[in-house]
C-alpha cells in the first residue's frame, strides 16, 4: 500500500466534488473547495477519523468494503477505481451487477417513518424494500415476482400497475427522460450484468415512451419535485418526492412526503390504516 499516494488520490478526488454533485445541500461559502472530510466519511458510512487518517497517508489499510464506499463516494469511474485499489494494494474487478443487499440502518430508517412512502431500489430501479405506507399508495410489492418489482416497469407498464393494485402516476416527460438516461449509466457500469440488460430490451419493447426516450441517449438530471398520482381508494395524490443516495450500495431511497396540515398529510394518514385493503370510495365516505 502506498500510503501518501492514496491520501493525495482521494484528497484529489475530495476537492473536486461539489456538494452539488454528491446530493448533499451547499451550506454557504467554503474556505477550501470540494467536500468537507466529514462529508466524504459521511457519505461513505466511515469514521470522519478515519478518512482523515487516509487522507493523510497514515491510515491502516482499508478493507475492500471502504474501498468500494469511497470510490462510491466520491464518485470515482472505473479507471478511476482501478487506480485507488491499485494504491492500496488490492486488485479492482467490476461488480457482476447491482448490490441487492439493503443496509439494516436503511430498512430501519423507511420503518421509522410512518407518514411517508419509503422505496428502496437499486441502479436498475429494481425495489429492494419498502415500508407500510409504500404498499398501501403504490401498491404491495409481494404481489409481483422478484425479477419484475421495478419501479420502471411500475411507471412505463401500466399492466404492473393494475397487477399492484395500487396508484396511477402521472406522466412526468422529465422522469421519463431522467430514468432512461440514469439506466444507460447503470448498463455502462455493470456491462455483464443479465438482469440490466433484459430489463431494457422488455421495457423498450413494451413500452413506446420508454423506446423514445432510450433512442434519444440522454443522459439528465432530475430534481426533487412533486409527484402526482391516482389512487384508486382515495383519488389524486400530490406528493414531494426526495431521493437520498446509498453509495456504499449503489441504492437510493425514494421518498413521497405531504406537507404538515395539508389534506394530503391526512390522506396518507388514512391510508396508513387502511393498508393494502381492497376498498372503493364509497366505502371512506
Amino acid at each position: 500500500m502506498d500510503h501518501r499516494e492514496l491520501g493525495a488520490f482521494l484528497r484529489l478526488h475530495r476537492e473536486r466534488l461539489t456538494p452539488e454533485d454528491a446530493g448533499l445541500p451547499a451550506t454557504g461559502p467554503r474556505r477550501t473547495p470540494g467536500l468537507r472530510r466529514e462529508e466524504v466519511a459521511g457519505l461513505a458510512h466511515i469514521s470522519t477519523q478515519h478518512y482523515t487518517r487516509l487522507e493523510q497517508g497514515r491510515g491502516s489499510m482499508p478493507s475492500r468494503q471502504v474501498l468500494a464506499a469511497l470510490a462510491r463516494a466520491l464518485r470515482l469511474d472505473d479507471q478511476q477505481r482501478r487506480h485507488a485499489y491499485a494504491l492500496a494494494g488490492e486488485a479492482f474487478s467490476v461488480p457482476p451487477g447491482p448490490p441487492a443487499d439493503v443496509p439494516d440502518h436503511i430498512h430501519d430508517l423507511i420503518e421509522r417513518l410512518p407518514d411517508t412512502v419509503a422505496v428502496v431500489h437499486d441502479a436498475k430501479y429494481d425495489v429492494l424494500a419498502w415500508n407500510h405506507l409504500a404498499a398501501a399508495v403504490l401498491g404491495d410489492f409481494t404481489a409481483l415476482p422478484t425479477g419484475e418489482r421495478n419501479l420502471l416497469r411500475y411507471y412505463f407498464l401500466p399492466e404492473v400497475r393494475d397487477r399492484l393494485n395500487g396508484a396511477n402516476i402521472l406522466h412526468d416527460n422529465h422522469f421519463a427522460s431522467h430514468a432512461a438516461g440514469r439506466l444507460r449509466t447503470t448498463v455502462a457500469r455493470y456491462p455483464q450484468d443479465q438482469a440490466t440488460q433484459h430489463l431494457i430490451q422488455d421495457l423498450r419493447r413494451r413500452s413506446p415512451e420508454f423506446a423514445q426516450h432510450w433512442q434519444a441517449a440522454e443522459v439528465v438530471g432530475v430534481p426533487n419535485h412533486l409527484k402526482t398520482f391516482v389512487h384508486p381508494a382515495v383519488g389524486r395524490l400530490e406528493l414531494r418526492c426526495d431521493v437520498l443516495a446509498v453509495p456504499e450500495r449503489d441504492q437510493h431511497v425514494v421518498l413521497y412526503t405531504a406537507g404538515p396540515g395539508t389534506p394530503e398529510l391526512e390522506t396518507l394518514k388514512l391510508l396508513g390504516v387502511i393498508g393494502t385493503q381492497r376498498m372503493d370510495a364509497s366505502d371512506l365516505g
